[in-house]
């Protein structure tokens, strides 16, 4: 096997240094999990241009905010009609609704963004501890305006985020951040893909999501163990992306990109099988199942809701954002946002 993986070293052309690691086996789809259709009648809104629109966020007003592939930033109105805000200039991602109505964007090329109604983009930082953000990711927004957010990782761009997800070397990174001084601290790093970010409603402690560990960790806040970093839901049936601040339900909302991929764990432990994998020709990759999948977990980490689709449901589900009357979704790669009554939740 040494010899096979030097061969495929120097035949490499992705630069992965995989690490091996042993990925707990899926949880059964019984319980909570079990199957069900719930996603499949999600009524859908066209962006005007483009497609990817891979967070939402909603404001005081019931608007959703979102933002595309190609840079620009929209905002639908209660009964889908999209206005453009902004070109960001890269990639937007995670958006979040500002207390004085300007939006906060973590633009994957150019970092945390503040984005105004005329359509003025700010950048924020592009930087963090020295280093620049590479894949700068998902954001919560604390009371007092500090911001908690994804830099991926420091070896790959999130275009390349599959080749993180092979390599599995633990380089993501939750940081903290004060627009007003400037002064950003880690909080975690060596994270396994670095993405979604919630706040609890105390703001006594951020989850973060770990796409390539199937996994979300907690960091204390607040009190005597402020700075502590626990896994707070571990071994997730699928592979979670963004996550929601704590409703006043008490729900942390988790898309899922899709279910777990039974040729991504089974490689999981071979490295130079990542290696070869990496290499392959994208129409040979392993290729996620294209379904909607969403969960509902309490304030312990404990999973109450599991909302699915069919294959060829609105998928990949990336952003996932709760109103009164809807839950909105967002998607990496489809041409519109999703929206479902908030009734069928509790069906």
């Amino acid at each position: 096997m040494t010899l096979l993986r030097s061969a495929l070293r120097a035949l490499d052309r992705t630069g992965v240094e995989p690490v091996a690691w042993q990925p707990p086996p899926a949880p059964a789809l019984t319980g909570v999990l079990a199957p069900n259709r719930l996603l499949d009648a999600a009524e859908q809104w066209k962006l005007p241009a483009g497609r990817g629109p891979e967070d939402v966020a909603v404001d005081g007003d019931g608007r959703v905010i979102t933002g595309g592939e190609d840079g620009r930033l929209w905002r639908f109105d209660a009964v889908g009609r999209a206005t453009e805000l902004a070109h960001t200039g890269g990639r937007p991602l995670g958006v979040e609704v500002l207390d004085d109505g300007r939006y906060l964007v973590c633009d994957s090329e150019r970092g945390v963004l503040r984005v105004d109604e005329t359509g003025r983009v700010e950048v924020l930082t592009d930087t963090a501890l020295g280093t620049p953000l590479l894949a700068c990711n998902n954001s919560a927004v604390g009371s007092d305006g500090v911001v908690y957010f994804t830099d991926s990782s420091s070896r790959f761009t999130v275009p390349d985020h599959r080749l993180d997800l092979l390599e599995h070397s633990g380089t993501g990174r939750l940081l903290r951040f004060d627009p007003r001084s400037g002064d950003i601290d880690l909080l975690a790093g060596g994270l396994q893909f670095a993405n979604g970010v919630g706040l609890s409603r105390d703001e006594s402690f951020v989850i973060v999501a770990e796409t390539g560990s199937y996994r979300i960790q907690r960091v204390e806040l607040t009190g005597p163990r402020a700075g502590a970093v626990t896994v707070w839901s571990d071994n997730l049936p699928g592979i979670p992306d963004n996550v929601t601040s704590q409703t006043a339900d008490g729900i942390f909302w988790v898309a899922l990109y899709s279910p777990r991929m039974r040729l991504l764990d089974q490689v999981a432990p071979h490295p130079t099988l990542r290696i070869l994998t990496a290499n392959l020709p994208d129409f040979v990759q392993p290729d996620p199942e294209h379904r909607a999948w969403v969960l509902g977990l309490d304030a312990d980490g404990r999973i109450v809701h599991s909302l699915q689709g069919g294959k060829g449901s609105y998928s990949p589900v990336t952003g996932v954002r709760e109103t009164p009357d809807w839950l909105y979704l967002g998607s990496l790669t489809a041409g519109s946002i999703a929206r479902i009554p908030r009734g069928l939740i509790d069906r």
